[in-house]
């Protein structure tokens, strides 16, 4: 530290020796008073002093709205909490008195939301933004400009020309200086958010109430933000030190050499490091697990080469240690108590789920794997979501997998029920592992180790007045398949509107769930549930006809079509509790749903109350939905008191880009 303060002494011409007194400034070294130095060093110091010390002094302002932000919210969820579907009595339902109640309560705060999803729910220019909401980029328009404004405020653009001691040469010292400390800074103070917005267990999700993935996009680019400032405060010293400051080039190389310059460079480098590597070509280039790991390392790297470069500013790295710690300290702790439990042989000890496979072979889009298993421990919510380590594969990795089945405990035990597809890496060694211990024994099984959940509950506002449609592409059935099972155990409720639509490439990928399938088809009927499934990757049959997996049961019409508006039934009825099998692709092409008729057409036909849209599948499909659903909200005709027309959207966008 000492000679950290030396340096800079001697850099801002400040003569310790001739100080009556030293004056302490918070993220600084002290400063000699009083100055000693000729007129113009004495006014510029007093420029590099006053620009800093608003420069903490606009960190602490960002981070106090910040705090205000999370309590106003935290309370306003406490205060004015949404319908919750446990509030509502059990047995039958009369959904419209229940409306009634929900509307009186909560008119405001459904007509804001309804707003907000017309105007902030579609995507914003997505080659640049990727697949996020216009929301989240007016969240992060409104940090980035507020950076902006305060990197160039208060602070005297001007020009001071100091002679230097023995010399016919001269210092040409700028307000570039204090500037690029105030990027420094603002750096530096965003490092502990960054790091917060990343965090699986995350406190902001405990706050607000959002899904630790929802903060992906905001952690995302304010780190290109860092990159940005740091690379900054790293162009504008070195113009200082190489060209404005005499004599040269001894002024530099000196400056170079300094400890904490050479920390500095470090710092820069691996923040350049990390940006290249979370590019979308750079996770491409050297894979998703390889950026991963390698985030969570040279971001704790590039932590530590900040504070060797400035450690007056350590009050923003030790936070951000801390969070990250606590992190990953929590994740060990909750994997350890999920899998501690007793041996066969009665003592404790670590040990891992072992699942039963199932595989169903793709060899044109990649095999599927279905893994079923029981384990001892508390139930999930629906909607949330484990990361599951396949031992037999790989220690090092894990992977994201929303359970298709109802968190139900039975005799102590809670079932659990994955399907994954092979693609590339982790998930195809894990397919190729299925298939070879399937062909040695037919009940084979693969020790699995579990971390979570993770996520919110997305059915805690499923009051009876709600209308549900599910809409997924191929696996992300397994995100929607438990909002129906649950719903299909519940009372029936009059007038309620219930659909699913699934697309798939082959008639013969409903076997991944037939089992899921056949309990919703049994309660369709009671529940009004419809259920279209979206063959496009096949051709339709010259005639209607029923499928080979789906015969009719319970009175249920099972029709097969290749037309889209086809609502041919096996007895030429249409039936509102029908399950449809449309094959709507076709050799060497393939066709999908059309997601805007559908949705719509779902809406209008509702008797009463607002509707949820579930979703889950490709980026692309999710994007269509938002603008889809966006269009059907209308924050008047809301107030209006006609809840048609508060429509949710609540998707699964773990791994949108």
């Amino acid at each position: 530290m000492a000679t950290m303060e030396n340096s800079l002494a001697a850099r801002h011409i400040q003569n310790l020796s001739e100080a009556a007194s030293l004056e302490k400034h918070w993220g600084y070294v002290d400063r000699a008073v009083p100055c000693t130095n000729d007129a113009g060093s004495c006014a510029y110091l007093d420029q590099v002093y006053g620009s800093h010390d608003l420069s903490m002094v606009y960190v602490g302002v960002l981070w106090a709205i910040v705090g205000g932000i999370l309590l106003l919210w935290t309370i306003g969820r406490r205060v004015f909490p949404s319908p919750r579907a446990d509030e509502v009595p059990s047995g039958t339902v009369d959904a419209e008195r229940v409306a009634k109640t929900i509307s009186r309560r909560s008119r405001v705060r459904m007509t804001a939301e309804s707003l907000i999803r017309r105007y902030l729910l579609p995507d914003f220019v997505r080659f640049i933004f990727g697949r996020t909401t216009r929301l989240q980029v007016l969240i992060l328009t409104v940090l980035a400009a507020y950076l902006f404004i305060f990197s160039f405020a208060g602070i005297v653009y001007q020009t001071w020309i100091t002679p230097i001691k023995n010399s016919n040469l001269h210092n040409t010292r700028t307000s570039l200086g204090p500037w690029s400390d105030r990027v420094g800074v603002l750096a530096y103070a965003l490092t502990p958010l960054s790091v917060m917005l990343s965090s699986r267990e995350s406190i902001l999700s405990l706050l607000t109430g959002l899904p630790y993935q929802s903060f992906n996009f905001l952690h995302r680019w304010l780190g290109y933000i860092i990159v940005i400032q740091g690379s900054l405060h790293t162009i504008g010293w070195t113009i200082v030190e190489v060209k404005l400051y005499q004599p040269q080039p001894k002024v530099a190389q000196e400056w170079i050499v300094q400890l904490y310059i050479i920390w500095g460079v470090v710092a820069q480098i691996l923040v350049l490091l990390l940006f290249a590597l979370s590019t979308p070509w750079g996770i491409r280039l050297t894979g998703y697990e390889f950026f991963r790991k390698s985030h969570y390392v040279l971001a704790m790297v590039y932590i530590g080469a900040c504070w060797g470069h400035w450690v007056n500013l350590q009050c923003f790295m030790i936070p951000g240690l801390a969070i990250w710690a606590l992190d990953r300290g929590i994740r060990l702790l909750r994997t350890a108590l999920i899998h501690y439990q007793y041996l066969p042989d009665g003592t404790m000890g670590f040990t891992a789920a072992h699942a039963s496979l199932e595989i169903f072979p793709d060899s044109e889009h990649g095999d599927v794997v279905r893994m079923d298993f029981k384990h001892p421990q508390d139930p999930w919510k629906v909607g949330q979501h484990y990361y599951l380590c396949f031992a037999e594969s790989s220690v090092w990795q894990s992977h994201p997998f929303t359970p298709l089945n109802l968190p139900k405990v039975q005799d102590g035990l809670v079932s659990h029920s994955y399907i994954l597809r092979a693609k590339s890496g982790e998930t195809k060694k894990v397919a190729a592992l299925a298939a070879k211990k399937l062909s040695a024994a037919p009940s084979a099984t693969t020790p699995l180790i579990l971390s979570g959940c993770y996520g919110e509950s997305i059915v805690d506002h499923l009051t009876p007045d709600v209308n549900i449609l599910c809409v997924a592409g191929g696996t992300g059935i397994t995100y929607v398949l438990p909002v129906l099972l649950g719903l299909a155990e519940q009372p029936a409720v009059k007038d309620r509107k219930i659909q699913l639509v699934w697309a798939i490439r082959k008639k013969d990928d409903t076997r991944w769930v037939e089992k899921e399938l056949n309990i919703i088809r049994k309660a369709a009927k009671a529940h009004k549930i419809e259920v279209h499934i979206y063959v496009t990757r096949e051709a339709s049959s010259k005639s209607p006809s029923i499928s080979d997996d789906m015969s009719e049961k319970d009175e249920m019409a099972v029709r097969e079509t290749g037309l889209p508006s086809s609502s041919i039934s096996i007895n030429g009825v249409r039936s509102n509790s029908s399950i449809d099998v449309q094959k709507i692709g076709g050799q060497g092409f393939n066709r999908h749903p059309d997601l805007d008729k559908l949705v719509k057409e779902f809406v209008e036909g509702t008797v009463r109350g607002s509707t949820t849209v579930y979703a889950s599948g490709p980026g692309g499909m999710i994007s269509d939905l938002r603008s889809i659903t966006s269009s059907c909200n209308s924050g008047a005709k809301v107030w209006q008191g006609n809840e048609r027309y508060d429509v949710r959207l609540v998707c699964d966008d773990r791994l949108e880009w």
